[in-house]
């Protein structure tokens, strides 16, 4: 079990180590440095192989490394046949892509930064997958949008590019602080934090008050991620990323982790009403709305993401569903999915990589120039399909055996399931066959078949959609079946092979091959009657823009409220917070001090110093410019440095000496350099509300000390530091010992916080600096520095 753990951690590990050596690996020896790079995923892979068979006997591994004991944090993973399955595909299809890449970037100068990227972005949705704990799955799950940000946006000049990453993130992080909600609710209704522990709490969850507003909280986290209608509209914009990124978010990962997250909570919030009915509402709509904007698309990779999204609502349709068979089909085809549209993204990628362009309009006869890449397009297309004999076939004669029935509901996801199977298989043959076949045309490029990097990964997804078909018994041992029952919360076991069993789903996918081939057949006229009829709606595209630009404009007009660019005005607002932090706890909770107590035993050296304070106030008040009042403003502090020295409390009374010294050479240092008015500007009703305000903020401090010294002294925390100093932290002085190590990330946070105000005031006086020496010389631009 050591032996496993420690492997884990270390496949968990590698896409990680993979990002940081990318870089120099690609530096060092070119294109080339994918093989090397690959190697990474495919450890991983490999070790999550070999497991499968303790998977595969119903056991479930879960283990991990404790974070912060006391609060129950463990980094921890989880893994049965449904996280299994998805960290195979991830890691699996992502060797591919590696290799892939190295082919399609060769040459580009950000290569290295590319493949950072993507093994960040492998890193995260592999942690999103294996995750136990609640926090580290939420942490994995909003760096999947952070990376997927940065890959969707690799083309930053291009302001197309930058808007789609910016959707992508707004849309899936703003679902994933709704995520966070309802996963707080799920640990607050069960009082566990571990996936694994959540399970078993089905009953109560289901039964809770609370039931509603967390599944609607899960749903928005999970149907941003996985582009559900309707917001759907972030994913086809995505394909602004390179077709390596595209053939591998639209595969196996980031669009697919709403559907896991579905699946891995159907054991516990499924089997409801509200589950059975909202999920396949939306994702029937889901399905419905991507096949028909995929007739509509012209460029290959629109119109594959779109049957993504329309693949997408299929499965989160048949995991709310509640049929018998509904569990398995789901299981089924997320796995024909990731195979199919891997390979076909990478075809259209290719096509485009050797002939210049993706417009299926320009593209035709490529079949003599490009022989392999047309039968690895064909192969893909039929799993697509679902034609024998590929794993598609399976997939989708399961769908049908869980959808029929006789009542209403069933019959109307059937016509769904129906049409938006018949519009993609019209899909897979347009992108299989039409750039292929005909007379060929010319293209921006010569077309020629792809080197080996490049129909490598897609050949080899195309091949497993055959063998996963042909031995489908030995795969439903090893991952159909545990993954279904990892989903279902109940052993299932999953029997369906090639040999079709004459019945109405038989039929039912005859139905959708004679629709498919028909809207095929016309598929120019098919994509002209779309166009028409949608040609004046404005979707949730624009609608997001239009969000976006009254979000700014709001914004503007708050700014314009609460940030005036007035100093003095920030000022007041400050210490009118800090004089209602004062006052309103005490008066509010009767806590006003009882009165004040004139010392008895004042001593006349303290009397000094109380008085020397009292002189530094007037010598403040009076001042008749800035620079003086700085300067007697120092007094103040020292005098309370006299005070600790007079207390036996040296090392504070130098702390404090130093403080007020540097305090007073800064401020006196950015007041000569900025040149402020001598003068005070204040008069009438402004002076009287700060003289107000100061004398607030002034009294309530000494009302809040003064209420503190009421309470009888407790030595708690003085019994504590005297005994322990010497023998934990090792120091005879406690008031250093306290400082040092008892509170020393706060001494720290201190010492950041003046560090970072003492690296802000130079930036400051070089600006102003720079701004000078720019209109001594007449220099344009030194009015607007």
């Amino acid at each position: 079990m050591a032996d496993v753990t420690a492997l884990t951690f270390l496949a968990l590990c590698l896409p990680l180590i993979g990002a940081l050596a990318a870089p120099f690996i690609i530096r060092a020896f070119g294109a080339g440095g994918a093989w090397l790079l690959a190697v990474a995923p495919l450890l991983a892979f490999l070790h999550f192989l070999r497991l499968l068979p303790q998977i595969a006997d119903g056991e479930i591994i879960t283990d991990g490394y404790d974070w912060v004991p006391v609060l129950g944090l463990r980094f921890s993973w989880f893994l049965d046949g449904l996280s299994l399955t998805f960290a195979l595909l991830i890691t699996g299809i992502g060797t591919l892509i590696v290799l892939y890449a190295g082919g399609y970037l060769k040459g580009h100068p950000d290569q290295g930064r590319f493949f950072s990227f993507i093994f960040l972005f492998m890193g995260a949705m592999l942690g999103v997958v294996v995750s136990d704990s609640f926090l580290m799955f939420f942490i994995f799950w909003e760096l999947t949008s952070i990376t997927s940000f940065l890959l969707i946006g690799f083309d930053h000049e291009r302001e197309a590019a930058r808007r789609a990453a910016l959707q992508a993130l707004v849309v899936t992080g703003g679902g994933g602080l709704l995520l966070l909600a309802g996963l707080l609710l799920l640990w607050g209704q069960t009082g566990v934090a571990q996936l694994s522990e959540l399970l078993q709490f089905g009953d109560i969850v289901r039964g809770s008050p609370l039931y509603f507003a967390t599944l609607l909280l899960v749903l928005a986290g999970a149907f941003t991620k996985s582009a559900q209608f309707p917001f759907h509209f972030w994913l086809p914009n995505a394909m602004e990323a390179p077709t390596p990124v595209s053939a591998y978010l639209h595969s196996a990962t980031m669009v697919k982790a709403g559907v896991y997250l579905l699946m891995r909570l159907n054991p516990v919030m499924g089997a409801t009403s509200a589950w059975e009915v909202l999920l396949p509402i939306f994702g029937g709509l889901t399905l419905a709305t991507g096949s028909v904007l995929a007739i509509r698309q012209t460029d290959l990779k629109l119109k594959l993401a779109y049957t993504t999204v329309s693949s997408l609502g299929l499965l989160v349709l048949l995991t709310g569903f509640g049929s018998d068979y509904a569990v398995e089909a789901a299981v089924l085809y997320l796995v024909a999915h990731s195979l199919f549209k891997g390979a076909l993204f990478m075809v259209a990628g290719i096509i485009d990589h050797e002939t210049g362009t993706r417009n299926i309009t320009r593209l035709r006869g490529l079949r003599k120039a490009m022989p392999l890449t047309f039968a690895i397009a064909m192969a893909a297309a039929f799993s697509m399909a679902g034609l024998p004999p590929f794993f598609g076939f399976l997939a989708k004669e399961e769908i049908y055996t869980a959808l029929v029935g006789g009542d209403l509901y069933s019959i109307l996801a059937t016509t769904i399931a129906v049409f938006g199977n018949a519009l993609m298989f019209a899909i897979a043959f347009a992108v299989a066959m039409r750039p292929f076949l005909g007379r060929p045309v010319e293209t921006p490029k010569p077309p020629h078949e792809a080197p080996v990097l490049l129909w490598l990964g897609p050949a080899v997804l195309a091949l497993a959609g055959l063998l996963v078909a042909l031995f489908s018994g030995v795969i439903h041992g090893a991952i159909s079946s545990p993954m279904a029952s990892a989903v279902a919360g109940i052993p299932k076991a999953v029997s369906i092979s090639l040999v079709p069993h004459v019945g109405l789903p038989l039929a039912l996918s005859l139905l959708t091959i004679l629709l498919g081939i028909a809207v095929y057949w016309q598929l120019d006229r098919s994509r002209t009657l779309v166009g028409y009829l949608l040609h004046s709606v404005q979707g949730p595209d624009r609608g997001f823009d239009h969000v976006i630009a009254g979000l700014v404009r709001f914004a503007h007009h708050v700014i314009a409220i609460v940030q005036p660019r007035r100093l003095d005005v920030y000022v007041a607002c400050t210490f009118l917070c800090v004089a209602a932090i004062l006052f309103v706890p005490l008066i509010s909770h009767d806590e006003l001090p009882l009165g004040f107590v004139w010392p008895a035993d004042l001593r006349l050296q303290e009397a000094g110093v109380m008085l020397i304070a009292l002189f530094g106030l007037a010598a403040v008040l009076i001042a008749r410019d800035r620079l003086t009042a700085i300067v007697s403003l120092g007094i103040q502090g020292f005098a309370v440095a006299l005070i600790f020295l007079l207390f036996g409390a040296p090392d504070l009374a130098f702390t404090q000496f130093m403080v007020e010294t540097l305090a007073v050479v800064i401020l006196a240092l950015v007041m000569t350099r900025l040149r402020l008015s001598p003068t005070d500007p204040r008069h009438g009703a402004r002076r009287l509300f700060d003289i107000a305000l100061s004398l607030a903020c002034g009294l309530g401090f000494a009302l809040l000390l003064m209420r503190s010294t009421d309470a009888p002294f407790n030595t708690a925390l003085t019994d504590f530091f005297n005994a322990h100093s010497k023998l934990i932290a090792h120091g005879a002085n406690v008031v250093n010992v306290i400082i040092v190590d008892f509170r020393g990330t706060d001494t720290l946070g201190e010492i950041a916080v003046v560090a970072v105000t003492g690296l802000a005031i130079l930036a400051l006086i070089r600006i102003r600096g720079n701004s000078e020496r720019r209109l001594a010389t007449n220099d344009p631009d030194a009015e607007e520095a």
